[in-house]
């Protein structure tokens, strides 16, 4: 899609930080709370162990989303912090983000991407689904929760 520019930042960074504040906004809108109490730290999202991507439309930071490693293996990703900004939805920044993540753990060795997300999020669930993902046993913080819902890729 043109227009739209993925750039590796620090998780931690003000733009990063801008757009995960929105994103647990956006799902606590969703399901309550404070959106995402999934435990995260900003170093696993360092290269070689992780990447935190933010994309760019037109200049402006729209969409965000990372991945870290999962498991002691070493060949998993986790999904993490996917988001498009409602004025970019509809522009293809969500894909291009999840290409950029698969692409980045795949050259960091990652055979495998997983993710967990609800079912609250039809949008999310679709998009995954057209990019080949497939329902495995849930995993994670959410596990247990109610309309838990997690899927993997292989990369």
């Amino acid at each position: 899609m043109q227009g739209i520019e993925i750039h590796l930042v620090p998780f931690d960074s003000p733009v990063a930080q801008r757009l995960i504040t929105a994103a647990l906004a956006d799902l606590g809108a969703r399901y309550g709370g404070n959106g995402d109490e999934t435990p995260v730290a900003a170093s696993e999202f360092t290269p070689p162990h992780g990447a935190f991507l933010v994309a760019h439309l037109d200049g402006q930071p729209v969409g965000c989303g990372g991945w870290r490693s999962h498991g002691s293996a070493g060949d998993t990703a986790e999904l993490k912090r996917m988001y498009t900004a409602p004025q970019a939805r509809g522009r293809g920044v969500a894909r291009t983000v999840l290409a950029a993540i698969e692409r980045s753990a795949r050259e960091h060795g990652r055979k495998r991407i997983i993710l967990e997300c609800g079912d609250r999020q039809p949008e999310a669930v679709a998009m995954y689904t057209a990019a080949g993902y497939e329902p495995i046993p849930n995993f994670g913080y959410y596990a247990d929760a109610p309309g838990c819902l997690s899927f993997a890729h292989t990369l």
